[in-house]
């Protein structure tokens, strides 16, 4: 008997995370009681809340139902946590996220998306080629799909598309069909300790794919010779020696359009509405994925052109002849440097102000020379305080250790209380904000004044 089969009631410790409130969704959908905790109200708990999920917002043990087949927590949940200790220490079945998308995944054909950078777009732009073609899939996003204003949705074809985390080795507990790994960069090295530790990590990833599955990864990725799996495809941006590039880039109207070429096959006149160069490569690996399952060119080619994108991913909010404000999740340096680049591809002349707030002590202490390099391509910086998450502060690590190392001569840091005059004064007018913390608070404020 299935595992999911016998839960009729679930409680999610830390409900407003992305990957979670997609699963309390799922459980909704299939007509179980949901509840839940998360320390802060946001848009999301709102909308979870509207969807009849009954949420709280205090640590709480009077507050917690105890009648639960099962309690999901997200590893960024606090070891003293009241609620999750409660259930721990009176026998409750408490399982981490990655073992209720193991218990999902266990009985369907798996499209599993892995890489330390773009697998919530990939993951969004495949779910929805599925969706808009017909094929169909049950998708659980790490964003909110601009097309359909959410993170998950289901389908009676028996087919997941998933966003197969690395983060505390998540991604290891999924089996794959078709796997996609588009970076193998250091990141996590609270969890991993070692970039090597990282690598090994998605090459143990790749060896989950299940027999006669595929693996599509990006091209000349490092250890590439240690992928095992007989059917192996690789995607670029443009170098002819990958399976699968793109040729004849043009950029019309802060669009893309291009042609997909394989040794077999040519798809001519793909129209992205979405910024971004590295989102060509990122829109490659999800037509890599629609061709293996012989989706009709035609109906890839419509899909890719209504594809909206993903929120906070290369969103515009304000996008005006005499203004622009771009808001994206980029929080590691190769995001940023593939976020500076791509919006520099469609207004290379406009002056470029970019706001960043680092996310996590141990990342700026880890990566600060890397995020120094990429900020430099920007032409005037703003940086935030660090956002510490689920981390205490680390003596001497700040944001004035990126600040710092660059070479940039226009930088400063800034308070989130002084954000808006300070760009108000400076008459920015091509604004990036960039980060993985409560920067998104910050961009409403931003817009605000802009149209003010």
């Amino acid at each position: 008997m299935s595992k999911l089969s016998t839960i009729q009631n679930i409680y999610f410790i830390g409900i407003g995370g992305i990957g979670m409130s997609a699963l309390a969704r799922y459980f909704k959908f299939k007509g179980c009681m949901v509840g839940g905790y998360d320390k802060t109200l946001t848009t999301l708990t709102q909308q979870l809340e509207a969807e009849g999920i009954a949420i709280h917002y205090e640590d709480n043990v009077d507050l917690v139902p105890k009648n639960v087949d099962a309690v999901v927590y997200t590893p960024a949940i606090p070891k003293d946590h009241k609620e999750l200790n409660f259930y721990r220490d009176n026998g409750y079945e408490v399982v981490k996220r990655s073992d209720v998308l193991q218990w999902i995944s266990e009985a369907s054909f798996n499209i599993c998306i892995a890489g330390t950078h773009g697998k919530t777009t990939i993951t969004t732009m495949v779910a929805h080629i599925l969706r808009d073609t017909g094929f169909g899939c049950n998708a659980f996003l790490g964003g909110i799909s601009a097309n359909y204003q959410t993170n998950f949705w289901a389908n009676e074809n028996n087919v997941v598309v998933v966003e197969a985390d690395e983060y505390d080795r998540s991604f290891l507990k999924l089996s794959p069909n078709i796997a996609i790994i588009t970076a193998m960069d250091a990141d996590h090295l609270d969890i991993y300790g070692t970039a090597e530790e990282v690598e090994n990590a998605f090459i143990q990833f790749s060896q989950k794919v299940k027999d006669g599955g595929c693996l599509i990864t990006r091209y000349g990725l490092k250890r590439a010779m240690d992928f095992s799996v007989p059917d192996r495809c690789t995607y670029s941006f443009n170098n002819e020696l990958a399976n699968i590039y793109a040729t004849d880039i043009k950029v019309e109207d802060a669009s893309y359009r291009f042609n997909v070429v394989n040794d077999c096959w040519v798809i001519n006149d793909i129209v992205l509405n979405m910024g971004g160069l590295h989102n060509i490569e990122n829109v490659l690996a999800a037509i890599a994925v629609a061709k293996y399952l012989k989706i009709d060119d035609e109906k890839i080619k419509a899909a890719v052109a209504s594809f909206k994108g993903v929120k906070r991913r290369f969103e515009y909010i304000v996008k005006r002849d005499d203004m622009v404000l771009i808001d994206d999740y980029a929080h590691h340096p190769e995001e940023l440097k593939a976020l500076i680049t791509g919006v520099r591809s469609l207004y290379p002349k406009q002056k470029m102000t970019v706001v960043f707030q680092p996310h996590l002590f141990s990342r700026t202490k880890d990566l600060f020379k890397e995020f120094a390099t990429s900020l430099d391509l920007a032409d005037d910086v703003l940086l935030l305080p660090i956002y510490p998450a689920r981390e205490l502060p680390m003596e001497g690590v700040t944001s004035n250790l990126i600040l710092n190392e660059m070479k940039l001569k226009e930088k400063q840091i800034v308070e989130k209380t002084d954000l808006v005059s300070t760009l108000k004064n400076k008459k920015a007018e091509l604004i990036v904000m960039a980060g993985a913390g409560d920067i998104d608070v910050l961009v409403f404020d931003v817009k605000k004044s802009i149209e003010q």
